[in-house]
């Protein structure tokens, strides 16, 4: 809790190389950002501050990494930066012109337990490749709040911001089952409040 009263929360920003991770932070958190490097290592990360309501965000943008077993000294300190924050919220950007590259990752991090919440970036990419993601039913297959959005144009981003509050711990069980076509739990919910679902 800061000083004044305001809920502090650390957002860890995840996602593979080359997602437009960079961008989106730039519109999150404007002209305030730090660069630093890690602890240990000659690897930088940007950090910044995101004021959404009554409520302080701690932005951090995290190396970019294709997976949880790290190759590299960037991704060995993305999973370090995972590991040593366990009450972070984390926001897994995915590049919406391939989705499954992406997911992989997603799926790793959501395995941890900590809130989590999906921005599907470069949704404009997609739409001139002819590509349609549906936001909607990822959201549902995953059951944490997903939000495209274009980090170049703004598209989203606020959305994203409001929707940081409503991030949530995956069940991967649920998710699964939901995969396999299993009927949804009692009391299982998908919908955030975010206008993206249709009520589904």
């Amino acid at each position: 809790m800061a000083a004044n009263g305001e809920d502090v929360t650390t957002v860890l920003m995840i996602g593979n190389p080359n997602v437009g991770k960079s961008a989106l932070f730039n519109r999150m958190t404007g002209a305030n950002a730090v660069v630093s490097n890690y602890p240990g290592t000659t690897v930088d990360f940007t950090k910044g501050t995101l004021i959404e309501g009554n409520r302080t965000y701690v932005i951090i943008d995290v190396p970019g990494t294709y997976s949880l077993e790290p190759r590299d000294a960037a991704e060995e300190v993305a999973v370090r930066m995972l590991r040593h924050r366990p009450d972070a919220t984390v926001m897994i950007v995915l590049d919406a012109t391939r989705i499954e590259r992406g997911l992989y990752l997603a799926l790793e991090v959501m395995e941890l337990g900590m809130p989590c919440i999906l921005a599907v970036n470069m949704i404009d990419a997609a739409h001139e490749k002819q590509i349609t993601v549906d936001t909607a039913e990822l959201q549902r297959l995953l059951g944490v709040p997903v939000i495209p959005t274009t980090a170049i144009s703004g598209e989203g981003v606020r959305s994203l911001a409001e929707m940081l509050r409503k991030a949530r711990v995956a069940d991967v069980m649920d998710i699964s089952g939901r995969l396999k076509g299993d009927p949804p739990a009692a009391g299982g919910r998908a919908c955030f409040g975010c206008g993206g679902c249709g009520g589904r």
